[in-house]
């Protein structure tokens, strides 16, 4: 074959090493449960009633989702109200979170880049992958670019065949 006609793949010879949050972080379902229907007058708790309220509710409509647990309410709830509710989803859901539903996401992805052994990136140059086919926090890709700046050589984002700069170690 002749040398110039060859076809050679530039970015697979690169070194760039790859990834994708859509595979770190897991695609799971992301509901919310607002505790403020459950005040009594819109102002505070019941033990009883509330009791009452987390005995009989369906939770398995929680299943295998993550969960932020929080009151829209100016109303002080004790914690053990939370505790309570945590209590009777943890069977049903993925995880409980107490947190604004604005801030779940970012919270669920937290919880496994955690899990991302950084050191083994150690001297390497990084693609963060940008485009996917869900929404990933952008909490998650500044966590994973300040979980790399300390190993990494290069990070980049966007694809290995087009890449933004974004850390170039000097």
């Amino acid at each position: 074959m002749d040398q110039s006609l060859e076809i050679v793949n530039r970015v697979a010879q690169s070194g760039l090493i790859s990834l994708d949050l859509e595979e770190l972080v897991p695609d799971k379902s992301e509901e919310s449960l607002d505790i403020k229907e459950q005040l009594f007058q819109g102002l505070m708790l019941k033990e009883k009633d509330f009791r009452a309220w987390v005995k009989e509710n369906d939770w398995s409509v929680y299943k295998d989702s993550y969960v932020a647990i929080y009151c829209s309410a100016d109303a002080i709830v004790p914690t053990w109200a939370y505790m309570l509710i945590t209590a009777a989803l943890e069977p049903y859901t993925s995880e409980c979170f107490f947190c604004h539903p604005s801030s779940l996401s970012a919270l669920v992805a937290e919880k496994y880049l955690n899990l991302v052994e950084v050191e083994q990136y150690k001297d390497c140059r990084v693609v963060i992958k940008g485009c996917g086919h869900r929404e990933i926090s952008n909490h998650a890709y500044v966590k994973l670019t300040t979980m790399l700046l300390p190993y990494a050589k290069t990070v980049m984002f966007g694809e290995p065949c087009s890449t933004v700069p974004v850390f170039k170690r000097k």
